[in-house]
Formats: structure tokens, sequence, C-alpha cells
């Protein structure tokens, strides 16, 4: 799935493929999506707890006692093919319900003597035969038992029959139910969205069935391991289009008349075995554009009427042929489709879904306008596109087996979208930016103790809050992985778990000659994948040796969750002696020697699966330098690590930093920033060695350098942009940014040109927002002259797309309610979803206490802020210094609604904790943190639990990080900014 704005570990199969030539490098990102309510369902309240749908916390843990208690399925029954109908009514009916109604058989295997039927529902009213829930018949010479009783469990979302007698081991049955579910607008199960176009509201119905809400729509045995084949039949308006995974069988759509409304009747062939979250349903009145690739696949692009007439799903289509040819190439596999739909929906709250066959977007993930977007539209088009495709074979056609394993596909999505992403637009260089992407995301979170392996067991993910919460930065931006046409071919249309794929690069490893690793593929994997967290490598250049070490963020923090390898790992470092590659070594221990895997023997013992080999030792004297001679280690971040030196190394890497600065790579350049600014936090060095490392920069002109330093400068803006400290560290940050900020008006003419590189590009905008932010002289009277034109003349925007974003947020900063006004009036007639989420950002930069509360107000309206944008936009307000404490007021008003509306199974609302909480850095927020989580545990937190828990860790170690640096860090600024 695609992120909201927005698996191995990086480290793992990342070590192994330095040592392993077979292996393909997968790091990725985080996703989101968010759970919302439907429309017809109350209003919104002003009091943070809801007394009447919430339960009081029990007294006792509930303990499940019963089959229908526990949240998996029993393993007695197995799925085999649905007959599926649907009928959505896109009017409302007399009661001003948006309703859908339908009927489905499945047909099932016994595989286990049972006298239950344990089957998902969700929100359904199902029709009742004979007083029961459903209708049981055998199939061939079985002998269907009677139905005692039937019941709906609402906690584990099931339908349950209870039968007189054992269901027959190895006989089929089947199993019909009807039902009515209301089509709401809350973006899961099959919901409608709503537009206007031409001044007239129109109504889609849509589907988001990821990860728990196929049963929302249809009784189903919603896991991912009960894969079936789907038949299905959508009933619907004759002047709107059908859409589902697979193509409608040929002059299969008729029209017919049912209960006196005319309608049409498309049935559609069937699906390949699938996944109960990957089905999709669709009915609109959208508008294609279409391509036939070389092998006569069908690649279509849907949208909106108006948004295929301004051409904004070309780009689109453009890209998705080249990616598609750049997979089959990768994986040697055809794409296991006729046909690939993309559509880009109004209203939806992921990034993108990877439905086989018909993946679903946010508007703002496939569109793009020449004229009107900017180049990180573009390339937010071109890698969601690239991650849902890669989706069609890793993730579809072989599947995780349960969502505890979600990285597996996630993981692999999430690296190899940026080598399609490359392959359709080489240019780009985007692969370096998977270090700012997901490297450094990943680092961030997974330096907390109360981070998560990036494997857990099975039983700790169960209920849908806990499935949700595995769709989070760990999961998507931790992997590396390999031999992937063994694997795909072996496992295609089945399930997995991540142990199959250690089998498969195993195999890679004996069947290739000359590769040797120090241990099997499963040691090596299960030190990443089993344990949480990662090393920080510390290499001391005086005496050449090497230590490993759990890094946390807060080294005061407790870390409760044990570990089997007790928290070292197996790392491969890749290494270079004052500019010069050496050979890689494998640290093994925690102290000790370091292998060189380039000298060794090996011999696989196949009845331990263990090697025994004989390695050739180098001492570590190695990596002991003197005088000038320095050592770098990760280089290019090849390992999923830290690293730290001893003093006098520092001193010799900062001063080639100043003296000769591109001696090192862009990349790791950016490293040593980002790892010196965490190194400090974990008070293993000191604040101003890490300050130190921004000296340079007046120099830089690189854009990942640049983003790395601003990003761990960000983190002292948000703690030190309440105190005296603000002032000196916005003097220093204006005299490093102004060679920049003059760079690129040289280099565009005064603005009149859009620089050549992509990546200049970005470090244009970067260079223009925190100039206007830090007061360079001309920035400031540029933004607003250029927002005042647009102004003075709607219809003709000056502002070229790249800079908008940051354009629009500064006026608005320095302007008030006129500013404002007229960004709320583009906004609500913008017709490019792009054009209308920077608009709904910049709005938050408000200065003016009064338009943030009401702009706040705004996002209980669905009519002004989508529901899909609500949560959102509530962190853009509390970003801004003005609106972080109304936005923390807003949100403890009336948690008890917005959890309801967001927040029980979304995979996103999570954020909504972070980005509140950013700021918090005295003991007063603390204390209101842990007084927030102890008033609403009778409300609950849903996928945002784990969140809260981070974000009360983070305040404490917020806290003492500035009670220990503050001084240091005023003097330092104060001193480096004369």
């Amino acid at each position: 799935m695609g992120k909201v704005y927005y698996v191995s570990k990086n480290v793992g199969l990342g070590m192994l493929v330095l040592a392993v030539a077979a292996l393909a490098t997968i790091i990725a990102l985080s996703i989101a999506y968010d759970k919302e309510r439907a429309k017809n369902r109350g209003k919104p309240g002003d009091e943070a707890t809801d007394s009447t749908s919430m339960p009081p916390p029990p007294t006792t843990p509930f303990i499940p006692k019963e089959p229908w208690d526990h949240y998996r399925l029993p393993d007695s029954l197995v799925p085999l093919s649905y007959n599926v109908t649907l009928w959505p009514r896109l009017e409302p009916d007399a009661r001003g319900m948006f309703v859908f109604t339908g009927h489905s058989a499945v047909v099932f295997r016994c595989v286990k003597e049972t006298d239950l039927i344990i089957i998902h529902s969700n929100k359904l009213n199902l029709t009742t035969f004979y007083g029961h829930h459903a209708k049981l018949t055998g199939l061939g010479k079985a002998t269907v038992p009677t139905i005692q009783k039937s019941w709906l469990v609402v906690k584990t979302e099931y339908l349950v029959l209870q039968l007189h007698s054992r269901l027959a081991v190895g006989s089929l049955y089947l199993l019909y139910t009807e039902f009515l579910g209301e089509l709401a607008d809350d973006l899961q199960g099959f919901y409608r969205s709503e537009y206007i176009e031409d001044g007239v509201k129109k109504v889609v119905a849509t589907s988001q069935m990821q990860a728990t809400y196929a049963r929302k729509t249809f009784p189903c045995f919603d896991e991912p391991a009960m894969k079936a084949v789907f038949n299905v039949i959508i009933i619907h308006d004759r002047a709107t289009v059908a859409l589902s995974n697979v193509q409608p069988k040929i002059k299969s759509t008729l029209d017919s008349v049912i209960d006196g409304v005319p309608v049409s009747v498309t049935t559609f062939e069937p699906t390949e075995r699938m996944s109960t979250y990957l089905l999709a349903f669709i009915v609109s009145d959208f508008v294609k554009i279409q391509s036939t690739q070389n092998n006569s696949l069908l690649v279509r692009i849907w949208a909106r009427r108006k948004a295929i007439a301004d051409r904004q799903g070309d780009y689109a289509l453009s890209v998705t042929g080249p990616i598609l040819q750049f997979y089959e190439h990768y994986y040697n596999a055809t794409y296991p489709l006729s046909k690939s739909d993309q559509i880009a929906l109004p209203d939806f709250n992921a990034g993108a879904m990877e439905n086989w066959g018909l993946i679903t977007y946010r508007e703002t993930a496939l569109l793009y306008d020449p004229m009107l977007s900017s180049t990180g539209n573009k390339e937010r088009v071109t890698t969601v596109i690239s991650h849902e495709l890669a989706h069609m074979w890793f993730g579809n056609l072989v599947t995780l087996q349960w969502w505890n394993d979600l990285w597996l596909n996630e993981g692999f999505a999430s690296y190899v979208e940026y080598l399609g992403a490359d392959y359709a637009e080489p240019t780009w260089n985007i692969k370096d930016q998977i270090i700012l992407s997901d490297v450094h995301k990943v680092f961030a979170v997974d330096a907390l103790a109360s981070s998560h392996p990036l494997s857990r067991r099975e039983e700790e993910v169960n209920n849908p809050a806990e499935i949700s919460e595995m769709f989070n930065t760990i999961s998507y931006s931790k992997v590396r992985s390999s031999d992937r046409i063994s694997y795909l071919n072996t496992f295609a249309f089945n399930n997995t778990v991540y142990t199959d794929l250690w089998d498969h690069l195993q195999k890679a490893v004996e069947n290739t000659p000359g590769m040797h690793i120090p241990h099997t593929v499963h040691n090596i994997m299960n030190h990443w994948t089993l344990q949480m967290g990662f090393p920080v490598v510390t290499i001391d250049t005086r005496t050449g040796s090497i230590t490993q070490k759990h890094f946390l963020l807060d080294p005061d923090s407790v870390v409760d969750r044990p570990s089997q390898f007790n928290y070292t790992w197996f790392v491969p470092i890749k290494w270079m002696k004052t500019g010069v590659e050496q050979q890689q070594y494998w640290l093994l221990q925690k102290t000790g020697m370091a292998i060189v895997t380039s000298h060794c023997s090996s011999v696989l013992d196949q009845h331990t699966r263990e090697e025994k080999t004989s390695y050739h030792m180098s001492g570590l004297d190695q990596m002991r330098v003197s005088g000038e001679d320095w050592v770098l280690a990760n280089t290019n971040v090849s390992g999923y690590f830290r690293v730290n030196y001893d003093l006098y190394n520092w001193d010799r890497l900062l001063s080639l930093l100043s003296t000769n600065h591109q001696a090192l790579s862009i990349i790791n350049r950016a490293q040593i920033i980002d790892d010196t600014f965490n190194l400090a936090r974990a008070k293993i060095i000191s604040t101003t060695l890490a300050l130190r490392t921004t000296k340079y920069l007046s120099k830089e002109r690189d854009y990942i350098p640049w983003d790395s330093a601003l990003r761990n400068l960000d983190y002292y803006i948000l703690m030190f942009d309440r105190t005296e400290v603000y002032g000196a560290l916005q003097a220093y940050l204006k005299k490093q940014i102004q060679p920049l900020f003059e760079h690129f008006k040289t280099i565009t003419a005064n603005w009149t040109k859009v620089p050549t590189k992509h990546t200049d590009q970005y470090n244009q905008i970067n260079a223009v927002g925190y100039a206007c932010g830090m007061g360079v002289e001309g920035c400031r009277e540029l933004i607003k002259s250029w927002y005042r034109q647009w102004m003075e003349n709607p219809h003709h925007n000056p502002i070229h797309p790249n800079l908008k974003s940051t354009v629009y947020c500064s006026a608005i900063a320095f302007g008030g309610v006129e500013e404002w006004d007229f960004a709320w009036r583009m906004f609500k007639n913008a017709t490019l979803a792009s054009e209308a989420s920077r608009l709904r950002a910049a709005m938050s930069c408000t200065k003016a206490p009064w338009l943030l509360n009401r702009y706040l107000e705004y996002t209980l309206d669905p009519t002004k802020i989508r529901k899909q944008d609500a949560t959102s936009t509530i962190q853009y307000v509390a970003r801004n210094i003005v609106g972080m404490p109304l936005a923390w007021n807003f949100v403890r008003a009336r948690w008890g609604y917005i959890f309801q509306q967001y927040g029980k199974g979304s995979f996103s609302f999570s954020n909504l904790i972070n980005g509140i909480t950013k700021r918090f850095s005295s003991e007063f927020e603390l204390q209101e943190l842990k007084k927030f989580k102890e008033e609403n545990l009778h409300v609950g937190f849903g996928s945002a639990t784990l969140a809260l828990e981070q974000a009360i860790e983070k305040t404490t170690a917020n806290i003492k990080w500035v009670t220990e640096n503050k001084a240091h860090v005023l003097k330092w600024f104060t001193e480096e900014s004369k």
C-alpha cells in the first residue's frame, strides 16, 4: 500500500547483499491510512468522551474462552470460491442513508472435523432464513448438518453458526448469505466518495479492504492466508461503469429492471486465487485513457471526467508501461493478469492500495498536470505507481501468511519502487534519495526503546488495531531481499512466511561459486528481523578496535522487550581509509575481531545447516591510522547501523569537510551529519561536535547533505523556538543558508528559470523556504510580491509549481486574513488535487490564533475539509508554533469523537499523536500527555496506542536533552553566528 504524507531490515539482507552478490537492496517508507466514519451517523461533539458508545474499562483482562472469542479464525475450514453479487445505491433511501445490498455464496472445504462455522461479518444486516443468518448446503455427496443456532459476535466481527452435527473432513459445503450494508463515507470496506463536477454532486461507490474491511462488504474468511477464487457480479445504474479486479466477461454487461429500477448488470471473469484484502469494487461515471502493451496487456487510467479532459492522467499512463516492463524483467515473470487498471479517487485514506488488477489511488498520487504540478508531485506519482505495481507480484501473487510479516510485502515493494521509478525516470538519480526517504526515517523510530522487531510473533498481532499498527515506518523502511525468481515461482498464488525467503536465499548462496558468508542466511537474518533496533558501531582508529551496542536515542530508557540475541547483530562493514575502499568486515560479536569475508573458505554442514568456515583473521591494525589519514565506515550507507569514531578521527573527517568536502560522496556527507546529530542526542558524542558538521554547509550546494542537515536542525528549532536560544540559532542558519539562496538566485537568473537537475529543484525549495524563515534580506519581499500578484489576478498564478508550497505558506504567515481568505477561495475552486493539497497545508501557516482555531473547526465539517484530510490538517496546524497548543487543546477536547471517526483501525491515526507532540519538551507538557492518556483509557487509542507510548518516551528524552544542552547550544550558536 502507498503511504499518505505518505523488510528484513536495511541491515540484514543489506549486509548480506554486500557479501552476497545475488541479493537486492530493499529500503522503504511508512504507510498510512486513516479510518473514518459515515456522514450519516452523528454530529461532532465537544467532549473528550462518548459515554453512550464507549463501555467502561474492564476490571479484568478479557480471556478468550470460546472459538469465537479469538480474533484468528479456526483452522477447520478453507474457502475455495465465492459468488458475490453487490448492488450499491448511489442515491439516499427514504431515511437519507446510502446503502448497498447483495448476496454471497462461499464454497469451503472442511479440513478438521467441527460443528461450528465461524466466518467474518461486520456491520452487515443479514437476512434470516428460518430464524438463522445463513443457509448451508452440502456439495457432491456431502451430508449437510442442520443449523442449531446462529449469532453475530461484535467484538471479534464474526458470524457464528452452531450445527447439530459435525462437518465431514474432506467434504465441500456452500454457505449462502443475503445482506444490507451502509455505503458510508467512512473510507473502509465498500464505501462512498462524493465530489462536485460542473455544479452537480456525484457519488462513487468504491472500496478499501485492507486490512480487515472485506468483512464489512460481505461475509468472508477475511484473513490473507484464506485465498480463494471470486466470481463477482455488480448491479449498477445504467449511466455508470462497474470495475473489479478482472475484466467483465464478453458482452456481460446487460440492461435489466430490478425491483422497478432500470439497471445494468456486469458479470466479471473469475479472479485468480487471491486474498480478500486485495478485492476491489467500484461504480462511477469516471472515464479512462488507455494503452496496450506488447504482450496485449491493457493498461487504463480512470479518473473524474474533468481530470481526464485536462490530461491529468497522461503522465501516469506514460510511466506505467515502462515500469511494468521493468518488473517483468526484474522478476523474470510476466504480469499475472490481463489488465492493469489504476483509478484516482476523490476520497481515499491511504496514498494508494495494491488491489490486484485495480489499484486505487488518492488523486494526488496518480494525477499530474505539467503546467500546475511540481517536480515533487511528479516524483510522488512515479514512486507510488512503482510501489503499487511491485505488489502485483510480491504481495499479490505471493502473499504474506499473516500480518506479523507485513514487512515481507511492504519492505520489498518499498525498495523496488526506487528501481522501477529509476527505470522510468533515469535522469532523476532517485535511488540516491533512499538515504533521506527511508534510512534516516526508520532510524528515528527504531532507536526508541518502544520500537518493535521487524517480524513479530503471530500472537502479538491479532485485532484490527494491532494489525493497523504494523503499517508503520518499521514495516516499510527496513529491508533487503533477493532470489526473487525462484521465490515467486515457488509460492505463486499462495501464502508465505519470512523463513521461506531465507530458504531461497540460502540456496542462492550455496549455488553461487565463490560466495561465502559467516553464518547461514537464517542465522544472519534472524539477528536483524527477530530483535528490534540496530547497533552503533564504534571504531577507535588509535587502536583499531571495533565494538557494537544497541543504539538508543535516550540512553537512559529501559528496554523491556528481551532479545534472544542479547541485542547483538552480525554487521557487515564496508569502509575506506583516506579515500581508498578496503575489504569488507563482518563484526559478529559485541567486541572483538572482525572477519574479512573475501579471504575464507566455507563448507556447509548438511546436518546443522551451519557453515564450517576457515577464516583468515585480519588484525584490526588496518583500521589504526595516524597523521592526516582517516577512516570512514558504512560507505554509501550500505548497512543498517550508525557509526561512531574516536575524537581524533572525527576531527580529521570534519577537517576534510571544511577543506575538500567533495572528497566524500554526497551520501556519506549526509551520513556524517545524521550520525553525529543522533549520536549527540544519545549522549555518545558532544552536541557541539554534531553542530560542527554544519559549519561547512556554506560551501555545500548538493541537496542530500543539505536536507540531512536541515532535518536534524529542525529538531533544534522544535526544541528551542519558544526560548532565547532561537535568536542565535536563527542568526547562524541565516549565515549558512544565505550563500545557497544567492547561488539559486544566480543560476535561475533572478528566479526566472528552473534549475536543470532534479535534486537542484528540491534544494532550491529548501534555500527559499529557510532563507525566508531565517530572515535573509530580500526573501520575504520576493515571496509577498509573488503572492500579491496572484491575488490581483487569480486566473494567472506567477508562482512556479515547485515553489508554490513554500511561497503559499510564507505569504500566509507574513500576511493576515486577506491572504488566508484568498487561499481558502482558491482551495475550494481548485480542480487539481495536488494544488488543493498545497493550499490546505499553507493555510495552517498563519500566525493568527483565531484563524487557526476556525480552521481546526473546519476539520469537523466534511463539506469544508474531506474526511481523508482531517487528521493531516490538524497535524499541519500543530506544526505551526502558534497552532501547536491550539491543536493539542482541540484534540484533547474532542478525543472521543475523533477516535470514533478516525482511530479504531486506521493505519495513519498514529501520525496525529506524533505530529501534535513533536515540540513537547517541558515537564508540564509531559504531565499533560500522561494525564491525557489516563483520562482517555476508557475511550482507547486504537492504532495510536504505540505512538502515544513513544510520544511519552520522546517527550521524556526531549526534557533531559534540553536541560543538558540548552546552555551549550546557546553559547555555540552565539559564537558561530558572529
